[in-house]
């Protein structure tokens, strides 16, 4: 049975929390001015990208499923900005935003929603399936909970190798009544992998609220069944998830798994096509009022790091970049047909079969032929 090469350390007290166990506060004056505005630039753009998506949605641009970042682009900003270029991201369906802040380009992500061969998957992913390597963004996941086990393996395998790098695993709050999450988190507890589990807990697991489907409905309590140091974090604070996550990965990279639970909201359906009739008008109300980029932009104003001018000149920005990605997809053909199975295996595997949808399992047989047979 493969073991950690270093034995996990036990803090005396919770990573991210003070000697009572409460939450750590930062203070907005712990990070630069131009890095919180950086962080506003990233949430604007977001913004505006998925809301181009979902319009691309409705004119059949976009095909199969497509799930949107849209009230949670505060966790996604701070959760990618404490990451190394090195570290790996998995994620679930809900990516788009992950894919942006990490570095992929705009015009290849809309290209990939319009299923062209430009796209980040060759355009035989769509929404739910982008992969990059180069950015170390080991793609997005159809299956609730499919990404846990694979960050997980990611995690022993740089174990295995002694590299500095980490793992983060991103998730939806319905993905911890999964069973391969528990499985998931007691094996890099046991064996002290370098992964932060993210818990993108947006109160509702498709139309389910959380207190209805988890007895114990505050998620990051549950690391305590195996001992990993866990945090609940305002994920509409995009400063509050950057730390707490600095303190998540510093924890991951001395052999000690964590798992970091952000707050925040969903601010349509669980895809674009839910209209989310299940939320009463006054919970749909508080979700808009909540909105995480209007409340971080009103936070800059009043620390003097954002004008009206630039918000203006922001949002300008990131509508010419969204602009110029639809533009770039467009322009895009779409893939060959020929090419649908280039990506199915790293490696050749025996029997691997090329037919296409809809075709024959095995040839046709041959049809006998009629001979007439005198009276």
């Amino acid at each position: 049975m493969p073991t950690s090469s270093k034995a996990p350390r036990r803090p005396s007290r919770r990573p991210g929390t003070d000697e009572s166990g409460a939450p750590a506060q930062q203070s907005d004056r712990s990070l630069a001015p131009e890095r919180m505005l950086a962080f506003y630039r990233q949430m604007m753009l977001i913004r505006r990208f998925e809301e181009r998506a979902a319009r691309a949605y409705t004119e059949a641009e976009v095909g199969g499923y497509c799930h949107l970042n849209l009230g949670e682009e505060a966790t996604v900003t701070g959760v990618t900005a404490a990451l190394d270029a090195g570290d790996y991201v998995y994620a679930n369906y809900r990516e788009h935003g992950y894919a942006l802040a990490r570095g992929i380009a705009p015009g290849r992500l809309m290209a990939e929603l319009y299923g062209r061969q430009d796209g980040v998957s060759r355009g035989w992913g769509g929404s739910m399936h982008m992969f990059d390597l180069d950015a170390r963004f080991m793609g997005g996941y159809g299956i609730v909970g499919g990404q846990v086990p694979l960050a997980t393996g990611t995690a022993l395998a740089i174990d295995y190798r002694g590299g500095p790098e980490a793992v983060v695993c991103l998730m939806g709050d319905g993905t911890t009544n999964i069973g391969a999450f528990h499985e998931s988190l007691n094996i890099a507890a046991l064996w002290g992998l370098p992964v932060v589990y993210v818990v993108n807990n947006n109160g509702l697991g498709m139309g389910t609220a959380v207190e209805q489907s988890s007895a114990e409905p505050e998620l990051y309590k549950r690391a305590a069944s195996y001992r990993m140091p866990s945090a609940r974090v305002d994920g509409n604070d995009p400063v509050a998830v950057f730390q707490a996550m600095r303190i998540a990965l510093a924890s991951a990279r001395e052999g000690r798994p964590y798992l970091l639970e952000a707050m925040t909201g969903r601010m349509k359906g669980h895809s674009v096509v839910d209209p989310a009739r299940y939320r009463s008008r006054e919970e749909a109300e508080a979700v808009k009022a909540a909105d995480p980029v209007a409340a971080y932009a009103v936070r800059l104003h009043g620390l003097g790091i954002l004008t009206d001018d630039l918000i203006v000149s922001i949002d300008a920005d990131a509508m010419a970049v969204v602009a110029e990605a639809v533009a770039f997809a467009e322009a895009s053909p779409p893939p060959d047909v020929a090419t649908l199975f280039d990506y199915t295996y790293a490696t050749p595997v025996p029997n691997d079969t090329r037919r296409l949808p809809g075709a024959a399992l095995y040839p046709a047989a041959p049809r006998p032929v009629l001979t007439e047979v005198s009276a």
